[in-house]
């Protein structure tokens, strides 16, 4: 009789699971009864994401709970949370725009020594999701879009303002793989015709939350990268963009000069 393991590699594999048996080991170490193992396969082997299978995902040396209907940190984000630490300033305020998971603002108050966090998502699936994930660290998850979620106190406060927007091209989002496509939400995948509208959005009233010196930091693709780029230094934000080749990963830093004393007074 084959053991469990070969068995559910064996049956991964036949689902089309291309690391059968990664995802093996990992379903075997979070199941906790044989009959558990079997409806786990059973969720992988339909489509549902291997993160939505074990009930949570792996980012940047966490483990971060994850749900049905909620987008899953992807291991390139990792390099925005290594850029957002290494910007090497005293951290007091963060801000998780875009949450998700709240695996980047987890990440960040792990990382920076739990300085005050909020972070804020439209989607309240996600936000259920974050509260349970950031939780740990004291902060705060609110629900709106964008900056309306957040509470006026913070402006012109925060230190390091994360930004995981979607940047998907609208034209595109039907040519994700189908644990993006069918079982995460648009909202959280789709940005406009060219991939950048939720970016200008943040990009713009971004002056006006962050500190003197306080940075904004957002993933984006590479082509998309110079037009992002510029939607940076239009917001008045010194703009700069860090490249990983090995993660895939582009990330646009804009930091607030030190002598805008301004932005932040007004609406």
């Amino acid at each position: 009789m084959p053991s469990p393991s070969v068995s559910v590699v064996a049956a991964l594999r036949a689902a089309g699971c291309v690391f059968a048996e990664d995802e093996a080991e990992l379903i075997l170490s979070t199941a906790r009864t044989p009959d558990e193992v079997t409806a786990m396969v059973d969720r992988r082997a339909s489509g549902l994401p291997l993160e939505h299978v074990l009930g949570w995902a792996g980012f940047h040396g966490l483990r971060i709970a994850v749900g049905p209907g909620v987008f899953v940190p992807r291991r390139r984000t990792e390099f925005l949370v290594d850029q957002a630490v290494a910007l090497g300033r005293n951290v007091s305020l963060v801000v998780d725009l875009c949450c998700g998971s709240g695996a980047v603002g987890a990440a960040l108050a792990a990382s920076l020594g739990s300085p005050e966090l909020h972070a804020a998502d439209i989607d309240p699936a996600a936000v259920r999701c974050a509260r349970r994930n950031i939780a740990p660290y004291g902060g705060l998850v609110h629900r709106g879009d964008l900056y309306a979620a957040l509470p006026d106190t913070l402006r012109g406060r925060v230190d390091v303002l994360a930004a995981n927007v979607p940047y998907v091209p609208t034209d595109e989002v039907g040519l994700l793989p189908p644990e993006a496509r069918d079982h995460e939400p648009r909202t959280a995948l789709d940005g406009g015709p060219d991939g950048l509208d939720i970016l200008r959005r943040v990009a713009e009233e971004a002056p006006r939350w962050l500190a003197p010196g306080g940075s904004l930091l957002v993933e984006t693709s590479e082509p998309q990268a110079p037009l992002a780029v510029e939607a940076f230094a239009r917001g008045g934000l010194i703009a700069r963009l860090a490249v990983s080749d090995e993660l895939y990963a582009n990330v646009v830093i804009g930091t607030r000069p030190l002598s805008d004393r301004t932005l932040s007074d007004g609406p």
